[in-house]
């Protein structure tokens, strides 16, 4: 489904209703995905609480950012205005890879909204390198989406996503949500990542935080995860037998974690805990 807001149209998926004794989950996925990579965590997740998974601006049916080389503060501003528009006004919010970016962006800029933020093979964005290294990477990038398109990409990059240990059926559905990025959507992903800086923006938020990242992670692998944790003075919890999609080859793990971090600031709210 999509809705109107204050940033544009957002396509977006829900499942579940409202709870009194539950919050809200916000979905955010990576640069070479979609909300439907979520749907095993929607359909589980919603028998508790309501679930929400965007299409990020540039992504489906979602409208673009404006800036041509965005910063994380563009896709945060686009998600608050989405938050409106659905009428969630707390949530608790998953972000997977580039979508943690996004997440600690918003965190930092509105961290009233946020009951908890679960990063989830973080990306963490090339903002405090120098120059030259964030140019080569996002040109590097870049090129290769002019090179081969989605189609290709999805061909030639989506079984680094995974494990040794993902069956044929997630290394599809990898596949399938790659091939159906937009190109100019993706290459403005790619500014964004080249000007991030994940471990500054949280550093500033001072809610719950959780840390994940598979063991077999090739793309976050756990030793960068692991910098993120510190910056946000947390320990990570390293998922076996996962690699950097995770949620998609090992479902029930994941869909455990949210539900268990999910469960854990409920409690606290429970107890009168507010942090």
């Amino acid at each position: 489904m999509n809705i109107e807001t204050a940033h544009g149209v957002i396509d977006y998926r829900e499942a579940g209703a409202s709870h009194s004794r539950t919050l809200p989950v916000v979905l955010l996925h990576g640069i070479g995905s979609g909300a439907a990579s979520w749907v095993r965590q929607l359909d589980a997740l919603g028998a508790k609480r309501r679930v929400f998974a965007w299409d990020a601006p540039g992504y489906g049916a979602s409208t673009r950012v404006a800036d041509e080389s965005p910063v994380a503060i563009d896709y945060a501003s686009a998600l608050s205005a989405w938050l409106d528009a659905i009428n969630v006004e707390r949530c608790v919010i998953a972000g997977h890879s580039l979508g943690a970016i996004i997440a600690g962006s918003f965190a930092a800029s509105a961290p009233e909204r946020v009951a908890g933020l679960l990063l989830i093979s973080p990306a963490a964005g090339y903002g405090a390198a120098s120059k030259d290294v964030r140019e080569s990477k996002r040109d590097a990038r870049l090129s290769m989406l002019k090179e081969l398109g989605p189609q290709g990409l999805a061909r030639e990059r989506s079984a680094n996503m995974l494990s040794q240990y993902a069956d044929e059926e997630a290394r599809e559905w990898v596949r399938w949500n790659m091939a159906r990025i937009v190109p100019e959507g993706y290459a403005q992903a790619t500014h964004l990542l080249a000007n991030a800086d994940l471990a500054a923006d949280i550093a500033r938020f001072h809610g719950r935080i959780a840390i994940a990242v598979g063991a077999e992670d090739t793309i976050t692998p756990p030793a960068a995860c692991a910098l993120i944790a510190q910056a946000a003075n947390v320990s990570l919890q390293v998922m076996p037998r996962a690699g950097h999609a995770g949620y998609i080859e090992s479902p029930e793990a994941y869909t455990a974690l949210i539900d268990s971090f999910c469960q854990s600031i409920e409690c606290r709210m429970k107890d009168g805990v507010t942090q």
